[in-house]
This record gives C-alpha cells, structure tokens and sequence, in this order.
C-alpha cells in the first residue's frame, strides 16, 4: 500500500533578537518578557532548535521582534538594521537548511531602508522584509516610505507586516484605564490588532498598490481581523459620499495580501479566510517564541482541510511565495 509523505512545516512569523538592536529598547517594549521569552529570542540555535525538532517544524523564516529598527535616528537605524542583518545571515548559514531570514529594515531613512533591502536579497539571500508599525508615530501608507515598496516590487519579494505599539494617544484613549490589570490589551489581545489592521486598510486607500501593481504584503495573525470584515470594509466604502463608488478594497486585499495563522490557531478563523481569499493565500506560522511551537503543531491535525490544501498551508505556499 502507497504512504503518504508527511508535508513539510514552515514557519515563517520566528522572531529573535539582535544583542545591539534589543540594548536600545527601553521599558515600553519590554511588556511582553514573560519567563523564557528573552532566552528563547536570544536563542540563534541549540534551544530553537530543539523546540522545533519537538514539535516537528522544519524551517523558521526568522524576523526581529518589534520595534527593531524603525524609530529614532535615522543614521543610527541604518547603522544597526545593516549589523543586525549582516548577523543574521551568519545564523541563517550555521544552519542553511532550518533557517531562511526578513530583513530590518532602517525605515526613518526610506531610502536607505529600501538600499538594504536590495542588499538582503540580492547579496545574502533573504526573502523579504518585516515592518513594524509606525515609524516614528508614522504610518506605512505615507508617501516619504514608497520607495520600499517600490523596491520590494522589483526585487518580487514580499514585506510582511507585522504589529507594534499602538500610537501612544491611541493607547492614552483607548486602553489606559485596563492596562495595569490587562497589559496583554495593548498587545496581542487587541492593540496590535486594531492598529495593523488600520494600517492596512490605509495602505489601500493611499493608492500605493495603483503605483506599484504587483507589491506583494503578508499580514499575520489570519489578516489582524481583515478577512472578516472585508465584505462590510468593501459595501461601506462604496456607499454615496465616499470619492469613488466603484472602489473595491475586497478587490485590491484579495490581490495584494496573503496571511498566516500566527498565533491564531482557530478552525472556524482559519475557514473564513479560506473563504474569503483561497487556500492559495494562507500560510503556516507560529509566532514564535511569543507563542509555543506545540499548541500550533497539535492543531494541524484538526484542520478540516483535505490532504492538498494541509500541504499547501504547511509549506507549499511558503515555498512559491518565498522561493524556498
């Protein structure tokens, strides 16, 4: 009787921390060191490594932790996204074949950040780059960043998306009154998903997508919510009164977005995006080490996808986005 191989697993939401990137953190970005997260975002081997052999995940795309290099001076974020990048690539070749990379990238210098992620790709191999949040309290969308995505159009390589800190009066207004007892509010539970969820949608309205056709961007955590909401996004923004009736943001997400199940692990969550975007659009991820490797590994076999879709999720996908 012919077996089946068992898929491949690649986990492409892996985060770490650089020594010198992480020293200019301040107390605001430590909420989240719970016991064993430091170590484990220092970790470029034996424990991650370990971690992943238990659970059976073959591959990591490691991106650094929020805010990495994306506020402050901007000469000093070029200085530590290109030495943060540069270590990176050693961890990635001490082992080629579990490791793949996103770069930093030092947006508060846009053209800078889009010189280095020409560097990443095309002199150390790297697949794309993650963005976190603001820049300096400045959303995405804003023109001064377009040379990234235009680069990013270039080179064919995605840049994924991923959350940080709201905007410090939107956490004054919005979550202050709960955050002693529920500091998991600003963040995860919430925060992070109202804020990138908004910085999406601006990037649609902005236009970029119009200047740069085929820029390709991965949101996390099933689409921050998105996917739910798109039919009611897509009606209410071609309601009389709004500058263009026939504007289809369903249209311009379902082209431009692919997303990952970090840190989600939710059959009925993972069913809507399915239908709302394809199978085709989905991918694995974790959200390590925020979130265990275990818990995403004893869902898989839950999913109630056929053989061909489960090994799309898994890797397959990964791997024709990426070029794994």
């Amino acid at each position: 009787m012919a077996t089946t191989s068992k898929p491949r697993v690649v986990a492409l939401e892996e985060h770490y921390w650089d020594q010198e990137v992480a020293a200019t953190f301040g107390p605001s970005d430590n909420v989240r060191r719970a016991p064993g997260i430091v170590e484990r975002l220092f970790d470029y081997g034996e424990l991650r490594l370990k971690e992943m052999d238990e659970a059976g995940i073959d591959l990591q795309v490691l991106s650094h932790g929020a805010p990495a290099t994306q506020r402050g001076d901007a000469e000093v974020a070029v200085r530590l996204a290109r030495g943060a990048n540069d270590r990176l690539r050693e961890i990635v070749l001490s082992h080629p074949d579990r490791f793949a990379a996103f770069a930093s990238l030092p947006t508060p210098d846009p053209t800078a950040a889009a010189d280095e992620l020409e560097r990443c790709v095309t002199k150390l191999g790297f697949k794309g780059a993650m963005v976190h949040g603001l820049t300096n309290g400045v959303f995405f969308d804003d023109k001064r960043f377009w040379p990234i995505f235009e680069r990013a159009q270039a080179l064919d390589v995605p840049l994924y998306m991923h959350p940080a800190s709201p905007h410090p009066a939107v956490v004054e207004a919005y979550y202050q009154d709960y955050l002693k007892e529920f500091p998991s509010l600003l963040t995860a539970a919430w925060g992070f998903t109202v804020e990138t969820a908004t910085q999406e949608i601006r990037l649609v309205l902005s236009g970029v997508f119009d200047a740069y056709p085929e820029v390709k961007i991965i949101l996390g955590h099933l689409g921050e919510s998105l996917p739910f909401s798109l039919w009611r996004i897509d009606q209410a923004l071609s309601r009389p009164g709004n500058q263009d009736t026939s504007f289809s943001f369903r249209d311009y997400f379902s082209k431009h977005f692919w997303i990952t199940t970090s840190g989600n692990f939710s059959n009925p969550a993972l069913l809507c995006c399915v239908m709302e975007l394809g199978i085709d659009r989905i991918l694995f991820s974790v959200d390590y080490p925020f979130v265990e490797n275990q818990p995403a590994m004893d869902w898989i076999p839950t999913i109630p996808l056929c053989a061909e879709d489960k090994a799309k999720l898994l890797s397959g996908n990964a791997e024709r986005l990426l070029g794994l």
